[in-house]
């Protein structure tokens, strides 16, 4: 071999006095593959989620539900304890979810038309699917 580099393949390999030698797997990450494209996984895993579609109660199930919140505001302080199955509108795609929840009304605020419930949770009025109330379990249908 003659070239002008010659030189410097007989020269002693340089170690560092001031920083540690890096381990292979770690040299080794250096030259691993790259994620061209970041969060493409994520967007396909958002599109593949499901979502529900929002449930439209007929008169008649109106009526019902209407019913009900009428006997829970004359409660007053007695807190009934309810069953709401309501909707919850997805914050990323169209749809949402229906969620159920169990607790004791706290109070119903008419102008908001909101429950609020003991343990804080504010279930909108116009979001609810079925109210079941320990005393009476007619379902909406």
């Amino acid at each position: 071999m003659n070239s002008k580099y010659e030189v410097l393949l007989s020269m002693p390999h340089h170690v560092s006095k001031s920083h540690p030698q890096m381990s292979a797997h770690d040299r080794a990450a250096q030259f691993s593959p790259f994620a061209a494209l970041t969060g493409y996984e994520g967007v396909l895993q958002e599109t593949g989620r499901v979502t529900e579609q929002r449930i439209d109660l007929t008169e008649e199930q109106k009526a019902v539900l209407d019913h009900r919140l009428r006997w829970l505001a004359e409660q007053g302080n007695s807190h009934p304890a309810v069953s709401i199955t309501y909707f919850v509108k997805d914050a990323r795609k169209e749809g949402g979810a229906y969620l159920t929840h169990s607790g004791k009304i706290r109070k119903i605020q008419e102008y908001e038309r909101l429950l609020v419930l003991e343990d804080g949770i504010l279930i909108p009025i116009d979001d609810i699917l079925m109210l079941e109330i320990e005393h009476f379990r007619v379902e909406l249908e």
